[in-house]
């Protein structure tokens, strides 16, 4: 059974020591080129699924054609995580989602079914 995909995630991450200003740089890019994109908060220390600082922007799927692309291009050699809204979390996360860079481990056990 195929859920719709109501939106998407990108999970933009980094080391609040080394990489936030780089993460600060693309996440002000983002914002430029992409002003439909919702950024969420900073997360400076793990949160939820996630084992690395972070920070979420949210997405309709019509922009993934262009804001995808653009992250692959411009990450700024960080991590990402890309994945769709099915409203089934753990398959979002990890069996549909698509990494950008290296990928990092996830508290999947976390994440409801």
């Amino acid at each position: 059974m195929d859920l719709p995909i109501s939106g998407w995630h990108a999970h933009i991450y980094y080391d609040p020591a080394v990489t936030r200003a780089a993460a600060a740089a693309v996440r002000e890019e983002i914002a430029a080129h992409f002003p439909e994109a919702v950024l969420g908060r900073w997360h400076d220390v793990p949160v939820g699924p996630h084992t690395a600082a972070m920070y979420q922007v949210a997405f309709p799927p019509a922009l993934f054609p262009t804001l995808v692309p653009w992250l692959a291009l411009h990450r700024r050699d960080l991590s990402v995580l890309v994945h769709p809204e099915t409203g089934r979390q753990r398959a979002d996360h990890v069996r549909h989602a698509l990494w950008l860079g290296p990928p990092l481990p996830l508290k999947a056990e976390s994440l409801p079914e």
